[in-house]
């Protein structure tokens, strides 16, 4: 069936608790699983808000990616999206380029990157406890940690990383001016670092691809397209997620201490904290038909988008018991914070460590850890598609 329209919802929908998904959520599960919404720029799209129907919509090949960064798509953000990323090919462009970079993120490279992401976290913790408390758990820990490990994997010199943080705070903003100058700056800096490769390689993912083979190597605008991609979706995802799930363990002050005590659950609580705490206010990247689709009984047509709300599909209770309770041993976990099918996230695994490295080393150098100011006075990023707190003031 085709469905009416209904009352306008925006997008995204207002929260009181930024580190948690929106309560219309729970309404729009039980009754419009599948509904209309107008999007920041004035576009619509249809929202779809239950876990087995985001399943599908993961594994529906009318649902493009591609069609969703061509010109006039309906978009979430202020300026069009990149048509040469990663994130923006369908198969079979995007299992070709998926291929060519996938050796970097195996769980074998994850696992030898793990030494130095431990004596990151630690040098970091190292500066923190020596300036003494109150300190800001977000300027120093949350954001160095992730800009760091995705700086060596891309080999990214150190004396360069600061520049990155106000370009990927614009890049993923709604001023369509200041996206487009972020995304400017960031790819003549790729261009920049893709030529010193070619001259002195090194131990890094851009070093590997630029010296494949003529028939292997990807183009130089597709090489600094994906570093662009792979900068963004490394540094401010983790961060954001490093500082949200602090503040909702540092909330429920008996959960930080769980994990104190039980440092073999930090795995199982990683997972439950990607669940619990989502930082992408949707938690998917839009889709546009490219033929008319049926989900939920309801017909979309070509031509017009469709969102997936992960963050909602995470506390769908026909799949997780308790769903807005945050328990650290859940087990089965089967959440998608990560995305599901081929598009799922290249960088789960390394993210996965650097959040699990991170949480083992403030519980296990800062036991006392706790906010310094009342959780109702921290002030959330709210204007962009990642949510996270702009500063984490705690003492210990």
């Amino acid at each position: 069936m085709t469905a009416e329209p209904g009352p306008q919802i925006d997008f995204p929908p207002d929260t009181p608790v930024p580190s948690e998904p929106a309560p219309v959520y729970a309404w729009l599960r039980r009754n419009r699983p599948v509904t209309r919404v107008r999007l920041p720029n004035g576009d619509h799209a249809w929202l779809v808000t239950r876990y087995r129907d985001n399943r599908r919509l993961f594994a529906e090949p009318a649902l493009s990616r591609a069609a969703a960064a061509a010109p006039g798509a309906p978009r979430l953000r202020a300026a069009p999206l990149e048509r040469r990323s990663i994130t923006t090919l369908d198969p079979p462009e995007h299992t070709r380029l998926r291929q060519l970079v996938l050796h970097a993120f195996t769980s074998g490279r994850v696992a030898a990157l793990r030494p130095r992401i431990e004596r990151f976290a630690g040098e970091l913790l190292d500066a923190l406890v020596a300036a003494g408390p109150p300190a800001d758990l977000v300027e120093g820990f949350a954001r160095p940690l992730p800009i760091t490990v995705i700086s060596e994997l891309l080999g990214v010199p150190a004396e360069d990383r600061a520049r990155f943080r106000a370009w990927t705070e614009d890049y993923l903003g709604q001023s369509a001016q200041g996206i487009e100058r972020a995304a400017a700056r960031l790819k003549g800096y790729f261009a920049d670092l893709l030529a010193r490769r070619r001259k002195e390689p090194g131990d890094d993912l851009f070093s590997s691809l630029v010296t494949m083979p003529a028939d292997q190597r990807l183009s130089d605008e597709d090489l600094v397209v994906l570093g662009v991609t792979l900068l963004v979706a490394g540094f401010e995802t983790v961060a954001n997620q490093i500082a949200a799930s602090t503040v909702v363990l540092l909330r429920r002050p008996e959960l930080y201490r769980t994990l104190c005590e039980r440092p073999e659950i930090l795995p199982s609580a990683v997972e439950e904290l990607l669940r619990y705490t989502p930082v992408s206010v949707s938690g998917g990247t839009i889709r546009v038909a490219t033929e008319d689709v049926e989900i939920a009984g309801v017909r979309i047509r070509a031509g017009e988008g469709v969102l997936p709300a992960i963050v909602s599909a995470d506390r769908d209770p026909e799949v997780f018991a308790d769903p807005d309770t945050l328990d650290l041993t859940r087990s089965p976990n089967p959440h998608m914070a990560f995305g599901h099918g081929v598009h799922r996230c290249l960088g789960a695994q390394l993210a996965r460590a650097e959040l699990q490295v991170a949480f083992a080393a403030l519980t296990g150098r800062l036991p006392g850890l706790r906010l310094a100011v009342p959780w109702e006075e921290l002030r959330w990023r709210t204007e962009g598609m990642i949510r996270g707190p702009r500063a984490l003031p705690v003492a210990w």
